[in-house]
């Protein structure tokens, strides 16, 4: 005869999590109606591809294990994996259970309340070997449980300095989360106290409750509030922080089919927000939260301004762009595109001339460009003409008279038609020049070049440059008698992902000496061009916290690879701050002028 698996208390769970999955159906659907034709069409060819099976190994490693929150907080790590991965091993283990042990064919919700329809000792080792290790994950997330509430009153104590404000849904929804698993124990210890069964944990609850409690009238209503919890649960869930959970997993997806975050596509910007866990990990990182005492413009209250609709346009500019967060989120973020992006929506297009830009063109093997920032520190290019006229190579210093911008600060500033413009005017008169590379001093001409030109030939910062004249025997230097702690500027190397280059041209010239705060973990110098109101003082503040952090091992000189960093940090510390184009123009062996120089009426400085 068929058991009965059914009683009313399951409707609220049953109900809850049809909602929930429509809800699911529809809203993911309509993101990929509205992708463009050609995103679909990778939608629809990924799903069967091998880039589906390495979706989900990242969905395992990142959304189950969060790997990526252990490599910089272990406490915090477990927390988040002993919620996650342990509810996903409950419910995996528990279905083998239910349906291993089922009585004909069960309900999809049995294994949920499998305790309530089973409820007695199963009668053999294996049967008993499930019960203990249901148990055993239960404590498991349990522990997870535990920390989270320890993390929501006290931060410090999972390793967090700050934490994100929850908005009062938020915590609502939060707290039938947290009740979950503490009334999943109490129904089941009240229930095997009553069957005299029950694994290590609910077993021996249950025979404790029982001395005290009247566990026959307590056990079914715990069941109901078990079942309510988890229907509150998935009810909120659309509306709050917690929409995360589902639609990280469709993100994780969507990124490996190949779909890319752009401004002609902002559905996944969409997806991307609605993935963002607000953990608040990208506070502790941020240096206006750390070092300035700016707490209310971090990405996640960003992100959170954006979910809920409400006015985001002085936080969109709030934000030194410099990526910190961005390499800390364990969701992986794009931050500082979103950020981008919306500054464009609160930016007043105005219309730009950029007709006082003289056209002209230079043959050349090598265009030089300095950028603004350089050109405001002249020791620098003073260094790069000097190296560049030892190296040999026919160059022209295309921003030499006449400065042009390289187009980022109209970007940052929201003003994307003006930067286009401009980015068009300049690469048309690079393309004419028939150069094979293109050398850029400053990190964020480098990064502009090398993603918005498409100008078809190799672009380098010029600590590429100068680590390949190096090894090419180009130019020769000898070993300066100082040491250095190299600075890694956040265009460069979180930006644009060159962290050797720099340090080998440093290890070449002077004695490098590692710091805690080096390549993905840098420090902002605070000087940034992004944060669009940010006060000098505040700027100072952050460039004197930063240099203290560097100096912690007496460096003679902090060497960097960015005039924005240099000029930012000059005459905040006692230290020399150097651009590794000095060091190595200082460093530089005199040798005869190349033949190929010979042969030019101004040699190699067009």
């Amino acid at each position: 005869m068929q058991p009965n698996y059914f009683d009313p208390f399951v409707l609220p769970f049953t109900l809850s999590m049809f909602a929930l999955l429509t809800f699911l159906v529809f809203k993911y659907g309509s993101w990929i109606y509205r992708f463009g034709a050609s995103d679909r069409k990778k939608v629809f060819k990924g799903f069967f591809s091998r880039n589906s099976w390495l979706a989900m190994k990242e969905i395992f490693m990142e959304g189950l294990l969060h790997r990526k929150i252990f490599k910089t907080n272990r406490r915090l790590g477990y927390m988040h994996m002993s919620l996650a991965f342990g509810w996903f091993l409950l419910i995996v283990v528990g279905a083998i259970e239910a349906h291993t042990f089922a009585k004909g064919s069960s309900p999809f919700y049995f294994p949920i309340f499998f305790r309530f329809f089973v409820p007695g000792t199963h009668e053999s080792f294996f049967s008993d070997g499930f019960t203990q290790l249901m148990d055993l994950l239960l404590l498991f997330v349990l522990s997870g449980l535990f920390l989270a509430v320890l993390k929501r009153f006290k931060s410090v104590w999972v390793g967090q300095t700050k934490t994100s404000r929850k908005k009062p849904i938020d915590r609502v929804v939060l707290t039938s989360l947290w009740l979950i698993f503490p009334l999943r124990l109490l129904a089941e210890s009240f229930t095997s106290g009553i069957h005299h069964s029950g694994g290590f944990l609910t077993g021996s609850l249950g025979t404790f409750f029982g001395v005290f409690l009247p566990i026959n009238q307590l056990a079914y209503p715990a069941w109901w509030a078990y079942s309510l919890a988890l229907g509150f649960f998935f009810i909120g869930l659309p509306f709050t922080r917690y929409m995360h959970i589902p639609t990280e997993m469709v993100l994780i997806f969507f990124r490996n089919w190949g779909i890319k975050l752009g401004v002609d596509n902002p559905v996944l910007m969409e997806v991307e927000i609605n993935s963002c866990p607000k953990c608040g990990i990208c506070i502790d990182t941020c240096q206006l939260s750390s070092m300035a005492g700016i707490h209310n413009t971090q990405s996640v209250y960003f992100i959170q301004k954006l979910r809920y609709h409400e006015d985001y346009n002085q936080v969109a500019e709030s934000c030194l762009m410099c990526g910190r967060c961005e390499a800390v989120c364990p969701v992986a973020i794009d931050l500082n595109s979103i950020r981008l992006m919306h500054r464009a929506d609160v930016s007043a297009t105005r219309e730009e001339n950029f007709g006082f830009i003289p056209v002209q063109t230079r043959t050349a093997d090598v265009i030089y460009f300095a950028g603004c920032m350089t050109h405001l520190t002249p020791t620098i290019k003073n260094s790069m003409v000097k190296i560049l006229n030892a190296s040999g190579d026919k160059y022209w210093f295309f921003d030499k008279e006449q400065g042009a911008c390289c187009g980022r600060p109209l970007k940052l500033a929201g003003q994307l038609e003006a930067a286009r413009e401009l980015v068009e005017r300049n690469r048309q008169m690079m393309m004419e020049s028939g150069a094979r590379m293109l050398v850029a001093s400053c990190p964020i001409c480098y990064k502009t070049f090398a993603e918005d030109y498409h100008l078809g030939m190799e672009v380098l910062h010029h600590s590429q440059y100068l680590e390949r004249l190096m090894a090419n025997k180009q130019i020769s230097v000898e070993k300066l008698e100082v040491s250095a702690v190299y600075h890694d500027p956040c265009e460069l190397g979180r930006g644009s992902g060159i962290y050797e280059s720099p340090r080998a041209v440093v290890q070449n010239v002077a004695k490098l000496k590692s710091s805690v705060y080096q390549k993905e973990n840098a420090l902002c110098c605070g000087g940034s061009i992004a944060h669009l109101t940010l006060p000098l003082e505040k700027k100072k503040q952050i460039a004197r916290e930063t240099l203290r952090l560097l100096t912690v091992e007496h460096p003679q000189v902090i060497a960097t690879g960015c005039p924005l960093c240099k000029k930012s940090f000059t005459g905040e510390s006692g230290t020399k701050i150097m651009d590794i184009a000095e060091l190595v123009a200082k460093a530089l062996v005199a040798k005869p002028v190349r033949e190929a120089a010979k042969q030019q009426k101004e040699p190699v400085y067009l």
